[in-house]
């Protein structure tokens, strides 16, 4: 006789949610690479590209899997916004890269610099976040991380606000002003995006820990 099982099929989800941090983490080195450097633009683009599509991917694998799974690790909800904040950070990424080279900006100052510092430091704390969502033990570490990718976000804002101020000082060029506006706030919404991934997980961790 067949016997449907009710036990969760969870580490399904588990390593689709790693690889989309691994993913994030990978396009938000890019970034600095692009961004420090100045070189092989066009190339570097391609390659966030690649990693945007990627995580897309993952994205389309977690929903699947969503549907087609009757009891799930955690709560429906946070599955699906989990998997959607973690995408918007590296659609973000490839936003502010794709901007640089349509615009043909010059080579990017220190605030960007700073950005793309902070969203480098912010991705790479979620993808050491995500794997204790495997272990009920870990939850509870979850939440002093959340707090750090709270804390990166804020200093981000902080970046993006002086980025902003000095914009608008030291330029009277209102195309150069355009374009490194769209560019500051594809960066910033970045790190916006790690601290609604912070805010999934804590609650998760509150939910189940």
């Amino acid at each position: 006789m067949f016997k449907f099982s009710f036990i969760p099929r969870g580490e399904k989800f588990f390593d689709l949610f790693e690889q989309s941090a691994q993913n994030m983490v990978k396009a938000a080195h890019k970034l600095k690479e692009l961004v420090d450097t100045c070189e092989n633009v066009e190339e570097k683009v391609a390659a966030i590209t690649k990693l945007e599509h990627e995580g897309d991917t993952t994205t389309h694998q977690i929903m699947a899997q969503l549907h087609r799974t009757f009891v799930t690790p955690f709560d429906r909800e946070d599955i699906a916004l989990l998997a959607h904040v973690m995408d918007d950070v590296t659609d973000f990424i490839h936003a502010a890269a794709d901007a640089m080279l349509l615009y043909r900006v010059a080579c990017p100052g220190q605030r960007a610099r700073e950005l793309a510092d902070i969203i480098v430091q912010a991705a790479t704390e979620v993808e050491g976040t995500v794997p204790q969502l495997r272990h009920h033990a870990e939850l509870k570490q979850i939440l002093p991380r959340c707090v750090e990718i709270n804390r990166l976000e804020n200093m981000a804002d902080r970046v993006f606000r002086s980025a902003m101020a000095e914009l608008f000082d030291d330029s009277t060029d209102i195309a150069y002003i355009i374009k490194w506006r769209e560019i500051y706030e594809h960066m910033e919404q970045a790190t916006d995006r790690c601290e609604d991934v912070a805010n999934v997980l804590e609650g998760v961790a509150l939910k189940h820990g």
